[in-house]
């Protein structure tokens, strides 16, 4: 967009398309042994097992819409339309909250009723999100599909699918931590993972829009407005960081009932609570830089920076911190954070700042 070539967006747009739907197709013909290879590391017991396969066999059932929804919304994003990936969101979200009451309440079908909702949704966003794009989707060259032409798709994917890997592997790892360490602490730790989900609902914004004005500027190849959406973004996503930690330290306790009414769930949630205050000013730095380098469209350095992260700043802390349980576990997490910040920040400086 910054460079004029809506011909390459087109083409972008086509390329991840195939991409999208090739993942999906692996997932569906992984997704029975890459989750017994998950239960075969956790130990759970036989009915937190059997919760997890049945979502499992439900939620793969959207994959196709799920990953398309990643291009489709990520690329309308890149084009400065977020009024309507706002629509999107809203839309597909408010679906997805309807359905799961009338399959879990109405229907009582249970995990796979929320499994089901989800990829409901899933398909209603992908829809809407094609009917959007059908201009752009309806220009096809067969060249777009040639090796030459894929070949920077398929080298800047692989380097964002390593570094999503290895963040999807930490986060995973603070859940099946917690399977080992009891069903009362898995509990919490997905309760608490939730005010972390709550935290990315805000911090993704600024990111995204980060991620559509300086790949813009990239594009214009102006160093000076790089710098300055970098700084202006960076503000916001520092006021916004505060606003999430003073309600949770606000309104943390109630939304700790809100989320589980499991007596000793909240017990143990409740003196966990400081580290969700913190979360949001930890973790608001890397926020805002992945959206910067996504615009930038330096994958290799976001891939660097959280390989490197994750194991000195996450599994180091958690075998140093072994002994601390559950709470080892959540200062690794925030260290996690800490490090991305920093060596995605320091990166910054040295290439970017004047």
């Amino acid at each position: 967009m910054g460079s004029h070539q809506p011909d390459r967006a087109r083409q972008l747009l086509w390329q991840l398309i195939a991409l999208a739907l090739i993942v999906a197709a692996l997932i569906g013909a992984l997704q029975r042994p890459l989750c017994e290879a998950v239960l075969w590391y956790a130990q759970p017991d036989q009915t937190t097992a059997s919760v997890m396969q049945d979502y499992v066999a439900v939620r793969v059932l959207g994959a196709p819409a799920a990953l398309l929804n990643l291009v489709l919304i990520g690329w309308l994003i890149g084009r400065q339309r977020s009024r309507f990936v706002m629509l999107v969101q809203v839309i597909g979200n408010g679906v997805n909250a309807g359905l799961n009451l009338v399959f879990v309440y109405g229907l009582n079908l249970g995990i796979e009723g929320v499994a089901l909702a989800t990829v409901c949704a899933e398909y209603l966003m992908c829809v809407m999100a094609l009917l959007a794009l059908r201009a752009q989707i309806g220009r096809c060259l067969p060249v777009w599909f040639s090796w030459q032409a894929i070949k920077q798709v398929l080298q800047i994917n692989s380097a964002m699918l390593i570094r999503n890997l290895a963040l999807q592997a930490c986060l995973a790892w603070v859940t099946m931590q917690g399977a080992q360490l009891g069903d009362v602490t898995v509990a919490v730790n997905s309760v608490l993972l939730q005010f972390l989900a709550l935290t990315a609902l805000g911090l993704d914004a600024v990111a995204y829009a980060a991620e559509a004005l300086v790949g813009q500027a990239a594009g214009q190849q102006d160093r000076r407005r790089i710098q300055s959406w970098v700084r202006k973004t960076l503000l916001w996503s520092l006021l916004l960081a505060c606003v999430y930690s003073l309600i949770f330290y606000l309104a943390g306790e109630w939304i700790i009932r809100a989320l589980t009414d499991l007596p000793a769930v909240r017990a143990m949630a409740v003196s966990y609570l400081p580290y969700a205050i913190m979360l949001p000013l930890v973790a608001h730095w890397c926020f805002l830089l992945d959206g910067v380098y996504i615009g930038l469209g330096q994958a290799a350095i976001m891939r660097n920076s959280m390989l490197l992260s994750a194991l000195a700043g996450f599994f180091l802390p958690l075998y140093l911190l072994q002994g601390a349980g559950n709470h080892g576990v959540w200062l690794a997490l925030l260290s996690l954070f800490v490090w991305r910040g920093v060596t995605l920040g320091g990166h910054f400086w040295k290439r970017w700042a004047d």
